[in-house]
């Protein structure tokens, strides 16, 4: 059996972004993911935001990851055709303790290098936001924080990691493994596959693996549950920034913000749990949700309700990431990596592969790398559905085509289950839920998929 440089175990967003970075660098990877399709995980609930990083710890790993993945995107995301809105952000003052604490939240971010972050007085915040409560006393606006689409990046970034020869196994759950002392045996659901180095990006289930295969964890997941309420597109043009509140110790607290769909969100709780593998909503709490959101905007008060959703964190019992280097193992741990890992992701890549590389391992980069354009799913910008030929729109709620359907089941990496098809082309999550188009989605995709969508498969 061939021996792969990498094993990456997890097609969440940081794995795919570290498949992504190592296949550049001229590595064999191999990635394996216990899911039907990439961010099967944690990932998949995402809230969107590309950070600053203006409020991350000083000096911490996760600043210099966040920043430099902020960085990698804006130098990148045309060329893979990935959406940017640009909104801004403000930290909301609603009490006068809050007010107090935005001092600060100020000199934080110019510590970290954010230096373009100001104060704005109760009337600078109505004349930018005149939908915005009344009761808003001050706020820090954070101009560099904006929306993105939160799944085609991780797409684009395993595409092209397969477009320089990296493998990727769905339904392959890592069950066991053995080091000889240069390589590991891997023995997955989908059989053996070997690799000299493992890097964990399991996100829920990190410890649980580093513990099966190294005989022991350093850090314990407590999931944390975030639930979200999406209103329906109308309320996107009652306000245009993103609205973060003051957080707390445990929290960055509950966001409201147009989304790259052009939907408006609230969320996310933070609830801890035990299980690692579902997150339900409940009436009471996206109720609560709601009336948050209106007590910030008050004309949100009735709008209609599009969608609910929950997502898990791999939260720990410490706040910073969780990456850990075994050198006699050939092993490297990237766990803990919470709300801010989407726009980290790149970043934390590009650390890893700098741990990876002070090991000894050296490859030859790839000179001119092969990048592939994913579909437009932004609202604000042109759709598949406005360009001659698309067959017909089987998704009316949001003008899904025909063709983006037939794209998605298709190509380097179709879609392996009803929630990666709804990940690449938006089918389904619309004002009716798929109540009209799911029967025929069920029709298109038979054959598709493992579990069938005429019996339900709408994670």
């Amino acid at each position: 059996m061939s021996v792969a440089d990498v094993a990456i175990v997890g097609a969440g967003a940081v794995g795919c972004a570290m498949a992504r970075r190592f296949a550049l660098e001229g590595a064999r990877v191999i990635l394996l993911e216990r899911g039907a399709d990439l961010l099967s995980g944690a990932s998949k609930g995402n809230s969107a935001i590309l950070h600053t990083g203006f409020d991350a710890p000083p000096g911490s790993v996760e600043l210099q990851c966040m920043q430099d993945g902020y960085a990698e995107y804006l130098e990148i995301r045309d060329s893979f055709n990935l959406p940017l809105l640009e909104t801004g952000a403000m930290v909301v003052a609603w009490t006068e303790g809050e007010r107090a604490a935005l001092d600060g939240i100020e000199a934080q971010a110019r510590k970290n290098g954010v230096s373009n972050v100001r104060r704005l007085s109760a009337g600078e915040i109505r004349s930018r936001e005149p939908n915005l409560s009344t009761r808003a006393l001050e706020a820090v606006l954070v101009p560099g924080e904006h929306v993105i689409d939160p799944w085609s990046p991780f797409l684009a970034y395993l595409l092209q990691a397969k477009n320089h020869d990296a493998e990727v196994f769905f339904n392959t759950e890592v069950l066991s493994g053995s080091f000889d002392g240069s390589s590991w045996a891997l023995k997955t659901t989908s059989g053996e596959h070997r690799a000299r180095t493992v890097i964990n990006c399991a996100g829920l289930f990190g410890d649980r693996l580093d513990a099966r295969l190294l005989g022991a964890a350093s850090f314990q997941i407590k999931p944390r549950k975030g639930q979200f309420v999406v209103f329906d597109k109308a309320a996107s043009k009652l306000f245009s920034s993103i609205i973060l509140p003051v957080p707390s110790e445990r929290t960055k607290g509950v966001v409201l913000t147009r989304t790259i769909f052009g939907n408006v969100l609230v969320g996310p709780t933070a609830e801890e749990q035990e299980d690692r593998e579902r997150a339900t909503v409940d009436t009471e709490t996206l109720k609560s949700l709601a009336a948050k959101a209106a007590e910030i905007v008050p004309g949100l008060a009735g709008m209609d309700v599009t969608a609910v959703y929950a997502g898990l964190r791999p939260a720990t019992e410490e706040k910073s990431y969780r990456i850990a280097v075994h050198e006699d193992r050939n092993w490297i741990t990237v766990g803990g990596i919470r709300s801010t890992g989407l726009t980290a992701s790149l970043g934390i890549a590009r650390h890893v592969y700098k741990l990876y590389a002070k090991l000894g391992n050296e490859h030859q980069a790839v000179a001119s790398p092969i990048t592939p354009r994913v579909p437009n799913l932004a609202e604000h910008l042109a759709r598949d559905w406005q360009a001659p030929g698309f067959g017909e729109i089987v998704c009316h709620c949001e003008m899904v085509t025909l063709r983006e359907i037939e794209r998605a089941l298709s190509g380097a990496l179709p879609a392996g289950d009803f929630g990666g098809l709804r990940r690449r082309t938006r089918c389904g999550m619309g004002r009716c839920q798929g109540f009209y188009c799911n029967a025929q989605l069920a029709t298109l995709t038979a054959g598709c998929f493992g579990s069938p969508l005429a019996v339900g498969d709408a994670a």
